[in-house]
């Protein structure tokens, strides 16, 4: 990880090296804390922040989830945002707010811990890499619904994540794919998945995976498009036959799929992949006014 000099802390801009906590900080041990994650490019106006309030929104729904009282209003983080990535003089590069509970409490009842709030931010190039990916269906199955707030972005919730993208980077594959408790394609550890079938694209509904951003920001961009989109159930063997197929997230972004398992995707960067992706790319560097509103310039 390349270091930055500033981290957001509780209210206050500490350098990189000292922006540490108590060994005993509650978070630490039981994994109570929420996060997210954002990326800022470089725009011919600065540094642009995609897609800000809606992450601090999520960030702030996240937390309710833990009954987690933080101590900033959703705009005082936005504008603390703003200034980390500011201050730091870095063009393009990655955000991370954190909520989590601190030092003064242990015991597994949250209540009685502080709520702490820090926001880091750093260079981070691709992801997953430049070129179409290998994915393998993991035996770990994506946390159930009914046992967690599946939506929510918790940091104990990306354990599930390590634990199956670990098996597959051990077999050399990629990335990892999860299904659900019903054996249904679910999402990636750290991504939601799109395929394509005879220029129709569809993506798993809501209910078992993560409401993701960029998940929505391609929907949005498809629909606009004029192209057909449909959240719904589906199977592997959908996948396995499908056209194209390809991960979102704020760290992926865009990242098309070569193979699943043993089958290969008929494109690996088909058609509609590509225009979608590059429809992206062009929103994220302020290269299309029409969603300009997406966009929040640190300048």
């Amino acid at each position: 990880m390349e270091e930055t000099k500033l981290i957001w802390m509780d209210g206050s801009l500490t350098p990189w090296k000292d922006a540490k906590i108590h060994i005993l900080t509650h978070s630490l041990h039981y994994g109570a804390a929420v996060f997210e994650g954002l990326r800022f490019y470089e725009t011919k106006k600065g540094p642009a922040i995609f897609r800000l309030k809606d992450h601090t929104k999520r960030l702030f729904y996240s937390a309710s989830t833990l009954k987690m009282k933080i101590p900033f209003t959703e705009e005082e983080i936005n504008k603390a945002i703003i200034e980390t990535v500011k201050k730091n003089s870095v063009q393009s590069g990655y955000i991370r707010p954190l909520i989590y509970l601190g030092y003064g409490k242990m015991g597994l009842s949250p209540r009685g811990a502080p709520v702490n709030v820090s926001i880091a931010v750093w260079p981070w190039g691709s992801y997953l890499g430049e070129n179409p990916i290998k994915v393998k269906t993991s035996k770990y199955m994506r946390i159930h619904p009914k046992s967690t707030i599946a939506d929510a972005k918790i940091t104990g919730h990306y354990v599930n994540s390590i634990l199956a993208g670990e098996e597959a980077h051990s077999q050399g594959f990629d990335e990892a794919l999860l299904l659900d408790y019903q054996g249904n394609v679910a999402e990636g550890p750290g991504e939601n998945l799109f395929i394509i079938n005879e220029n129709k694209i569809y993506t798993p509904k809501l209910g078992n995976i993560l409401a993701g951003i960029t998940r929505d920001s391609i929907i949005q961009i498809a629909k606009d498009l004029n192209m057909k989109v449909e959240e719904k159930t589906l199977t592997l063997e959908d996948l396995y036959s499908a056209d194209e197929a390809f991960y979102t997230g704020t760290a992926a972004e865009v990242t098309p799929i070569a193979q699943v398992d043993d089958k290969t995707i008929k494109h690996s960067l088909g058609p509609i992949t590509k225009q979608l992706k590059e429809a992206y790319e062009n929103i994220l560097h302020g290269k299309n006014d029409k969603y300009k509103s997406w966009l929040t310039y640190v300048n």
